[in-house]
């Protein structure tokens, strides 16, 4: 690896222009360029890379990490005749500038702009379309399989980070890798983090390696000072047993093992190396893995120092490294994090889970308190739900939080190992709802489809921070399983005056009038007060309900719903299988009714929906309260 650099030798990014950088316009053109350029473009991207993330926000320390890397990927390699998968995506940036996308990073993460993961409809250049983790391997792995039946003949390399080996799809399809008889190059980009630092056994077992390296230093000096003296028979000697020893000295060989090449470590901030080892990977004719070392944020010192906080980075100063706008108010992972120590506290039976986001849960605060009772299982959403059922099945109270969106990879484990037991486990699930600007992938709208479908599981959503507060308490005591919906952002702090306590099943009823009644999940209860005090300034009576639970549904809003001639049903999930649509089902089928409201469903569309900013979102789908108002004053007065 390279010798790490002191404060005082970075060149300020204001100082790095983009001469090399600016003839680089379209794939390939990098490979005009001699080696010793390779330095100089290198900082040239790390700069503008910076300077554009520290205005739009996206994905940095992963990003400044592999630049090398993908240098070496675009100078060995023949884009897009060559296929590049680049596991999760979120570290493509350089690979987006490299193929003549630089114009892209003014709108980068932006509704309608560049996204921040590949995308097969901006480029050819991409391959494959990621955003979850661990997936590189088994796509590669099909891109093989479909040249060698077109009888084609490009190159397939599947990019993944450590990180992604904790996730127990990888290891299914390096299982399959194995039986390959032509070349898939997989690279392992190992710099001990994934959003924050590698935990457990692949990290322990990358880490043997690396102390290992001194062995290998030595063994090619041995061969050098054999061969320049003459002793070839010698040197042919030793490698006859090379294999032995190698698996004796390097501990593991965990990919050899199983039938793939091993190569590596390689320094991953070293280009020309790079190239003359995927140079050679390529000419393997099976699986091989090209292990390369990197440095997450490098080349930036505050990302070096902070990489987890510079994963996923809001605009921020380039100076200092600090954000340009700071939050005013605690968001209602903040929020989790407060209630979830106090609970700590009060009861050693409390547990908690997180598969590999201590910091993105708001989870690192309960583990420094309590690190007996925090388990980081990796990225591993199945076996974390699992685990946590069987922390439950020995009399514990596990609390599993994970983003929405990541949560879709534990259905069956929620259904199966969860559920069907009837176990008491609690599942945060933050992120629910639009996020915004990682986009389709990253959406946590489609939650309360898929778990409304599961007997014996209750579904819960708070309206404010005092209500996710009241859930979660509830929740830990209820010996029962349960799912807690929360969106990402600042918590909504109105409606204080309003905090009845948390009843099985039961709604809470806000404002009881008549005309329009507004049943509202969770994060929309803030619009439907929005929506609310608009109607009444127009001369509208209407109600107000907060669902709270979305499973199981109340009869209150049933007999409620008879009371009003307009009944307006407002989520942040997908129209298909939400809330909504089971209220109007349940009303169909509770019996007869004197008077038979109209309904009216506010939800997202059966559609998956891009990167932009939240509230941009809303507006453009609707569920805002201007355009909830405008939508409920077009059918009253039609």
């Amino acid at each position: 690896m390279s010798k790490k650099k002191t404060e005082s030798e970075y060149r300020p990014v204001e100082e790095v222009g983009t001469y090399l950088l600016d003839q680089i316009q379209k794939p390939g053109d990098i490979k005009a360029f001699g080696k010793a350029d390779y330095p100089e473009i290198a900082e040239e991207i790390r700069a503008f890379l910076i300077k554009h993330i520290s205005e739009t926000g996206g994905h940095l320390g992963s990003n400044l990490g592999c630049v090398e890397l993908t240098m070496a990927l675009h100078i060995a390699f023949d884009l897009p005749e060559d296929k590049i998968i680049w596991d999760v995506g979120h570290q493509s940036y350089t690979h987006k500038l490299l193929t003549g996308r630089r114009e892209g990073f003014e709108s980068l993460r932006q509704y309608k702009g560049m996204s921040g993961f590949p995308k097969r409809r901006e480029s050819d250049c991409d391959a494959f379309d990621t955003g979850h983790s661990s997936t590189s391997i088994s796509a590669g792995l099909g891109l093989v399989q479909a040249r060698e039946i077109s009888g084609s003949d490009y190159k397939v390399i599947s990019v993944i980070g450590d990180g992604s080996l904790t996730g127990g799809m990888a290891y299914e399809a390096l299982n399959n890798a194995s039986k390959l008889k032509s070349n898939f190059i997989i690279i392992l980009n190992d710099n001990n983090m994934s959003i924050s630092e590698n935990v457990g056994g692949v990290s322990n077992y990358l880490n043997s390696i690396r102390s290992a390296e001194k062995y290998l230093d030595l063994k090619e000096g041995v061969y050098n000072s054999l061969m320049k003296s003459g002793n070839e028979g010698t040197v042919r000697a030793i490698k006859k047993v090379k294999s032995t020893v190698k698996r004796l000295i390097v501990p593991g060989m965990i990919f050899e093992n199983m039938g793939i090449t091993y190569m590596g470590p390689v320094d991953g901030h070293d280009v020309d190396a790079m190239v003359h080892v995927l140079e050679y990977a390529s000419r393997v004719e099976n699986a091989v893995v090209v292990h390369v070392r990197t440095q997450k944020g490098k080349g930036y010192l505050p990302a070096e120092r902070h990489p987890a906080r510079f994963h996923g980075a809001e605009p921020f100063e380039i100076e200092s490294g600090m954000p340009k706008k700071m939050r005013e108010k605690a968001n209602y992972t903040d929020v989790f994090s407060t209630v979830m120590c106090r609970l700590g506290e009060k009861d050693d039976k409390v547990v908690a889970i997180t598969a590999a986001m201590p910091d993105g849960t708001g989870l690192k605060r309960f583990h420094n308190l309590y690190p007996d009772r925090f388990f980081d299982v990796g990225i591993a959403e199945e076996h974390a739900v699992t685990f946590a059922a069987g922390l439950a099945a020995g009399g514990l109270k596990p609390v599993v939080a994970i983003y929405s969106s990541f949560l879709q990879r534990a259905y069956d484990q929620i259904l199966h190992d969860v559920c069907i037991q009837n176990l008491p486990v609690v599942m945060a699930i933050d992120r629910a709802g639009l996020v915004g600007s990682d986009g389709e992938t990253h959406q946590g709208i489609f939650d309360l489809s898929y778990l409304a479908t599961i007997p014996s599981l209750t579904v819960m959503a708070p309206k404010n921070k005092w209500e996710l507060a009241d859930m979660l308490r509830y929740a830990v005591e209820l010996s029962a399983p349960v799912a807690i919906r929360y969106p990402r952002g600042e918590a909504y702090d109105g409606l204080e005056e309003h905090r009845p306590a948390i009843e099985y099943g039961r709604c809470e009823v806000i404002y009881d009038e008549s005309d329009i009644c507004l049943i509202a999940v969770g994060s929309m209860v803030k619009t439907a007060v929005e929506v609310r005090e608009a109607l009444k300034a127009k001369g509208l009576s209407c109600s107000l309900i907060n669902a709270r639970f979305v499973k199981p549904l109340d009869e209150t809003m049933i007999e409620m719903a008879d009371r009003h001639k307009l009944v307006v049903t407002m989520e942040e999930n997908v129209k298909n299988g939400g809330f909504g649509e089971r209220f109007r089902l349940a009303y169909e089928e509770s019996g007869e009714h004197k008077t038979r409201p109209e309904f009216m469903h506010i939800a997202l569309p059966d559609a998956y929906v891009e990167h932009g900013n939240v509230a941009l979102l809303k507006k453009e789908l609707k569920i805002d309260a201007q355009s909830i108002e405008e939508a409920i004053l077009e059918k009253h007065n039609g």
